[in-house]
């Protein structure tokens, strides 16, 4: 065992559905009303984790939501039996209900910050779950998020977890999606990139004008405080507001980092040429490779509609660095050519390996989203809950819940059946179990 980067994806939902309700999403509000498969969107998912598992990745399991979130709906005045509050909130605010029905949490980049021990000041891995206070359907899952983050990695002598920050767009957080760490290995110290959209208490700063900026400097900062990151080593970088305006709503959208790389298409930032001075300055003698993607070879509309930059940037045990692309990122000819190119030049990039996740990306999300990357050292990988960790046992256990479980179809009508909360809740309380997660869903307490 050595220290690795572990790769924690989130499991679909059985609600997984369209309601458009990501805006400044551009596939998400695309796709809106469509009907979904949350069969094929679990199962899709399973694939691609036992896919890296069988690299030899270390690849965990993070459990969805529940959904519908009966809870939410009566803090907001529906009341009667739970199948009175579904009929009454979907025909008097179904916009509500069916926030209230995402299974947004299967796009784990979202969940949390994470900082490794090599990197805080008492030597723990840290978390802080993201509020996602800029859209009501994700600002319903930090709790739970937690509940599930603290029965995964629940050794307190390895690992802080934190209070997800103040819930005001002031503090807007959305966690590892705005976060990269970069580093010579993962063992060592490294830089903790945080990226954000604005600056929530100096309007005389930049900012995007078309859609919100989801990310604040005041809430990347209190993080790094929160993970006791030493400010030498900690950047804080602003998304170029312009491509923002277009469609790149988390900077995971435009750039990904991993060890010795930062692949960004050249509009990601604000100020990149400071960027690469801070992260050199943060990183010292290290052979570092900034790979710039100009627009005249893939344009920001490109990069959004294949996700080549929502890929998952991965180094492989035996030391090979490859992409896990979309599907789409092959089919399109500027991306597909770009990516070869990118592999026959001279950077650690070796590979490019094309997964079909179809059921996410039509609802905004590429392989990035659907991973929280975890770095372990060996004591740390021998304390996490051994029951999350994806091997062929556990796949084929998985697989047979959710081909017991799930719907082949959902549309928006489907939303308002009583009989889903059942089910869901039927699921969910069977996996808690295949994970050894124990109560971490209310209705487990209740």
């Amino acid at each position: 065992m050595k220290t690795v980067e572990a790769n924690f994806d989130g499991l679909v939902g059985p609600t997984h559905n369209y309601a458009g309700l990501s805006y400044g999403n551009i596939a998400s509000k695309s796709n809106a009303n469509a009907f979904s498969n949350p069969k094929q969107a679990a199962l899709q998912g399973l694939d691609k984790m036992k896919a890296l598992s069988d690299m030899g990745m270390m690849q965990g399991i993070l459990a969805p939501q529940e959904r519908p979130d009966i809870y939410a709906l009566r803090r907001l005045g529906f009341t009667g039996s739970d199948d009175a509050v579904m009929q009454s909130a979907y025909k008097q605010a179904p916009h509500i209900y069916l926030a209230c029905c995402s299974a947004s949490s299967m796009w784990t980049a979202n969940a949390a910050t994470v900082s490794p021990s090599a990197d805080t000041g008492d030597q723990r891995v840290h978390f802080t779950p993201a509020n996602l206070t800029n859209k009501f359907h994700r600002s319903l899952e930090p709790e739970i998020t937690g509940n599930i983050l603290k029965a995964i990695f629940n050794d307190q002598n390895h690992f802080a977890h934190h209070l997800h920050l103040p819930d005001n767009d002031h503090f807007g957080d959305e966690g590892a999606a705005n976060h990269t760490r970069l580093c010579a290995d993962y063992a060592e110290a490294g830089v903790e990139l945080f990226v954000y959209g604005k600056h929530a208490f100096d309007d005389s700063q930049p900012k995007p004008t078309r859609y919100p900026a989801r990310q604040t400097i005041e809430a990347s900062q209190a993080v790094a405080r929160l993970h006791q990151l030493a400010a030498n080593k900690t950047v804080f970088a602003q998304q170029n507001p312009e491509v923002i305006d277009a469609g790149v709503f988390h900077n995971d959208v435009i750039a990904v980092g991993n060890r010795n790389v930062l692949f960004y298409h050249q509009d990601a930032f604000l100020n990149t040429e400071l960027l690469k001075q801070q992260i050199r300055s943060g990183l010292g003698d290290v052979d570092f490779y900034f790979v710039e993607v100009p627009s005249a070879r893939v344009s920001v509309q490109e990069a959004i509609k294949t996700y080549l930059f929502n890929t998952q940037l991965i180094t492989l045990p035996d030391g090979a660095m490859v992409i896990i692309a979309p599907m789409e990122c092959k089919q399109s000819d500027a991306v597909n050519d770009y990516l070869q190119y990118l592999v026959s030049t001279n950077n650690p990039i070796t590979a490019v390996h094309f997964f079909d996740v179809k059921q996410s990306m039509q609802n905004g999300g590429g392989p990035a989203c659907l991973r929280l990357r975890v770095v372990l050292n060996e004591a740390e990988q021998k304390v996490v809950n051994p029951e999350t960790i994806m091997n062929d046992a556990k796949f084929a256990q998985l697989q047979g819940w959710v081909n017991k479980h799930y719907r082949d179809r959902l549309d928006l009508a489907d939303m308002m059946d009583p009989q889903l909360l059942i089910e869901s809740r039927t699921a969910l309380d069977e996996l808690t179990q295949l994970l050894a997660l124990g109560s971490v869903y209310p209705f487990q307490r209740n």
